[in-house]
């Protein structure tokens, strides 16, 4: 097997499994894939069958069915690009593919959801908004993706979210999903922070009062910058396996991982990628983080080190606890009962004052 497969497998393989790929897919997907050239084209075969099924649906009027396995298409054709650099004209072909299975998901998903549009310095960052069934208005959460990540992947987390009575706007920021073909990975969320959470304020059935934000990987980098910069309109924040210091983290990231940061930081070379890799760092501005903070890692994360969590635990100016599973890997997709539920019931009873 390609080293790149082998290792795709390795890093992934929990995450495809926690976030709604079938175990029984993803043996059919890669049992055959010896070489990483054919990644996007195994994923798109099974994506494509989803979609008919979901189109099939549509077309006879079983429109919950429909929005189930579209949005299972879109996760698919999610995966097929998402590190999927070697070919980007077919990364972009998966990637419209992802969009417009979501969109054409989005409006039989239960509860439903809306598309929302941000121009935003030149480009446009698109997010997904969710409301819990109920009377609003309702506190929200902010969904931050990571390098490879974007607004495809988080059906799974959204659905505890909203059965705990919380909105959430799932969105795709500079560097990610939509936007990362005009606008390159920023160190700095400060500005795209603020007019996400503007645009999620000015929806109605949102409390404007109550927002919290959430964000995994390098999100989980993002969501602490917004924290910061936005204060006391931020009522809480998660952050899942974010590093501290990327730049620090830099060594121990799989190829893979290199050459997407920098085709998505608009860097020429691997150096510059990496020197853009050091600008993203909390030092200096973690400690402006007032909102109650909940840090989640995995002491087994091979992508970036433990230690980045304890350096953010440590460094904030407000309320912060570390939950660190000792088994956990990198998003602790392979423990997710141990965080999900739990990280749910903490942004519930930050949020609402209650966890149900």
């Amino acid at each position: 097997m390609d080293e790149r497969v082998a290792s795709a497998i390795a890093h992934w393989g929990p995450r495809f499994t926690a976030n709604g790929v079938t175990a029984c897919d993803l043996r059919r997907i890669t049992r055959d894939l010896d070489t990483w050239d054919g990644w996007c084209s195994a994923w798109w075969a099974v994506a494509a069958e989803h979609e008919r099924l979901g189109r099939q649906a549509l077309a006879t009027g079983r429109l919950l069915s429909a929005g189930q396995h579209l949005a299972q298409a879109a996760l698919y054709f999610h995966f097929a690009k998402f590190v999927f650099t070697a070919d980007l004209d077919q990364m972009r072909r998966a990637h419209r593919r992802a969009v417009a299975c979501l969109d054409d998901a989005l409006p039989h998903l239960s509860p439903p959801g809306r598309r929302i549009e941000i121009g935003f310095a030149g480009g446009t960052l698109v997010g997904v908004l969710r409301l819990p069934p109920g009377p609003g208005p309702h506190p929200a959460v902010l969904m931050l993706s990571g390098l490879d990540s974007a607004k495809e992947e988080h059906r799974v987390v959204e659905q505890l979210f909203l059965e705990r009575g919380l909105a959430t706007f799932a969105v795709d920021g500079p560097g990610q999903g939509e936007a990362e073909y005009d606008l390159p990975i920023r160190a700095d969320w400060s500005e795209p922070g603020g007019a996400l959470l503007d645009a999620l304020a000015a929806e109605p059935g949102i409390d404007a009062s109550r927002l919290g934000v959430w964000g995994v990987s390098l999100g989980g980098y993002y969501a602490p910058r917004v924290a910061a910069a936005e204060g006391e309109r931020v009522k809480a924040c998660v952050a899942l396996a974010g590093p501290y210091d990327f730049g620090d983290c830099w060594s121990c990231l799989p190829e893979l991982t290199r050459e997407t940061f920098r085709v998505r930081a608009g860097a020429p070379t691997q150096e510059e990628a990496r020197r853009i890799a050091y600008t993203l760092t909390l030092e200096g501005t973690a400690s402006a983080i007032n909102a109650p903070l909940l840090v989640v890692f995995g002491r087994e994360d091979r992508l970036i080190p433990w230690r980045q969590a304890e350096r953010l635990a440590a460094a904030t100016g407000g309320d912060s606890e570390l939950l660190m599973l000792e088994e956990g890997n990198h998003g602790c997709a392979n423990l997710t009962p141990w965080h999900r539920p739990y990280t749910a019931d903490w942004l519930a009873q930050r949020l609402k004052g209650t966890t149900r």
